[in-house]
């Protein structure tokens, strides 16, 4: 359709109850196990959870909307809903980090984004107990956050910027941090989570307004890791416990899948949990 191939990508993963709906309920992975609460949740879970991640991401909006008309067509045609809520979002094009998040994500990280070959893969997770099914190796497990943002709060506040290297040792004269204490970028720095890493991979989306008149607009925030409760959940509780920027999301929704490898030539998605894991 004239866009040519655009990078598109279709990637696809697997959340809890999809392996007790296809009888694979040994192949799980402990790692799956649901996600713990965390206090300034507000989750509706009718949009959390999830049996499927299917993720279409193209440099060309028109590449990845065709995609998606393509798969949702067959299932369309028997009255069925393959793909369940569809999310259209949207990255910024050149300026990748821009999302309509508060503050631009990972701009500060942005030549050093962990290698997924070194730092996302799946492990196993590090703490699943012995015997834990191996396929999900070379894969990795994803955390999907719907977020909503309080903007018209945001947008009265006074910024910063946007590429000042942050100094986390810096004091003012009367010995009062520079950087706030409870800064968002304190707790999510690199070095201050004993070593949890995810590859964000965040998006904007919007949907109009909001009965209230306030938009409803936020960021879908897609985060890769080896593992949940070695990556995404300690960085999280640190966040619930104290973070100045608490104040402006609503974590409206949340789901977490495994993802497997990439698919050889001739195979297929999920192959080595679909042909090859035991019944």
């Amino acid at each position: 359709m004239g866009s040519g191939p655009a990078s598109l990508t279709l990637t696809f993963g697997f959340g809890a109850s999809f392996f007790d709906r296809v009888g694979l309920a040994t192949a799980r992975p402990e790692a799956l196990a649901p996600l713990p609460a965390f206090p300034d949740d507000q989750l509706d879970p009718a949009r959390g959870g999830g049996a499927l991640f299917v993720q279409i991401a193209a440099d060309d909006p028109l590449a990845g909307l065709h995609a998606l008309a393509h798969g949702e067509a067959p299932g369309a045609r028997r009255g069925e809903d393959p793909l369940g809520e569809v999310q259209v979002h949207h990255r910024a094009g050149a300026r990748p980090y821009r999302t309509q998040a508060p503050q631009p994500r990972g701009t500060a990280r942005r030549h050093r984004q962990p290698l997924p070959r070194r730092r996302s893969r799946a492990g196993p997770d590090p703490r699943d107990r012995p015997g834990s099914p191996p396929w999900p190796a070379g894969g990795s497990y994803v955390v999907v956050r719907r977020i909503r943002m309080l903007l018209d709060h945001w947008d009265t506040l006074p910024g910063g910027g946007e590429h000042t290297a942050p100094d986390l040792t810096a004091h003012c004269p009367d010995g009062v941090p520079v950087i706030a204490r409870n800064a968002h970028i304190r707790p999510t720095a690199r070095g201050t989570n004993g070593g949890a890493t995810m590859l964000r991979r965040g998006s904007s989306y919007y949907d109009r307004l909001r009965a209230d008149g306030t938009p409803d607009a936020g960021m879908l925030f897609v985060a890769w890791q080896s593992g949940p409760r070695t990556g995404f959940v300690p960085v999280r509780q640190r966040l619930a416990r104290g973070d100045a920027l608490g104040r402006y999301p609503v974590h409206e929704a949340s789901s977490l899948f495994v993802v497997p490898g990439g698919v050889r030539p001739g195979g297929h998605a999920g192959q080595a949990l679909l042909e090859d894991a035991p019944q």
